[in-house]
């Protein structure tokens, strides 16, 4: 925290700086690669538990299960690949989906109280491993020229501006995406942790001097904002899904 000359610590960078809980032949392990290896456990626990013994009625927590992974399924991947090209590709979409949305909702809750995605390394190495399954398929689908065709738009009907737009295309396609892709997840839980940590502080600052009033004003802008936060953590989870299974479709789509 940083003080701006009237007493108020004002959140800065350094709410997104951890002690190492732990140093391990000179690896530091900290609270939030904690929070990343406990939002594993809990997406593969959840669904071991839930689909590890599947029955014809199922019973509560199956019933979740199949809601949030036909959500992502007939939602995202259905919805932008089709079913017979899509249905490879549910288990990595369902995966990331859930991976994100837990490491994001960690931000409001009690101890934790920290978005994991705030932290550019995790959006990416997400953001690389659907890179890397694009140009994979593109390659697989297409054959070399078919996937330079593809990453730069190739079309000569366009004429004389051609290769300025091959140009633009490659370096949106190859450097700009994954770039892109990677920080609007993190740019948004950025924000978000620092507004929240913002109105956290404020309220305790105001709660202990004179303006009493604005303290609770404060404390109600910090319920308006965990309620936002809650509805932002979905939709980036969801949004980076959504231009993940894009991508693969472009990737799957037929260039002349």
């Amino acid at each position: 925290m940083s003080d701006n000359g009237c007493g108020f610590p004002a959140p800065g960078l350094n709410s997104f700086l951890f002690q190492p809980i732990a140093t391990i032949g000179g690896f530091e392990f900290n609270k939030v690669m904690l929070l990343a290896l406990i939002t594993s456990l809990v997406v593969v626990a959840f669904f071991w538990i839930a689909f590890g013994k599947a029955k014809v009625v199922p019973g509560k927590l199956q019933m979740v299960g199949e809601a949030g992974y036909d959500f992502v399924r007939r939602g995202i991947v259905y919805e932008t690949l089709g079913k017979r090209e899509g249905e490879k590709y549910v288990p990595l979409m369902v995966s990331l989906f859930f991976f994100i949305w837990i490491m994001n909702i960690w931000a409001v809750i009690p101890l934790a109280q920290f978005p994991v995605s705030s932290i550019i390394a995790y959006p990416v190495v997400m953001a690389l491993i659907v890179y890397v399954v694009w140009v994979g398929l593109t390659f697989k689908k297409h054959g070399f020229v078919g996937f330079f065709k593809n990453v730069t738009g190739y079309d000569k009907s366009l004429g004389p501006v051609l290769p300025l737009v091959m140009l633009i295309e490659f370096f949106s396609n190859l450097l700009v995406r994954p770039f892109t892709h990677a920080v609007r997840l993190f740019a948004n839980m950025f924000a978000g942790h620092l507004m929240l940590v913002m109105f956290t502080i404020a309220s305790w600052y105001l709660l202990n001097s004179v303006m009493i009033p604005a303290a609770g004003i404060s404390f109600l802008m910090t319920m308006v904002m965990i309620l936002f936060e809650l509805f932002v953590q979905a939709v980036q989870a969801y949004v980076f899904v959504l231009l993940a299974c894009s991508y693969i479709q472009g990737a799957l789509a037929e260039h002349h």
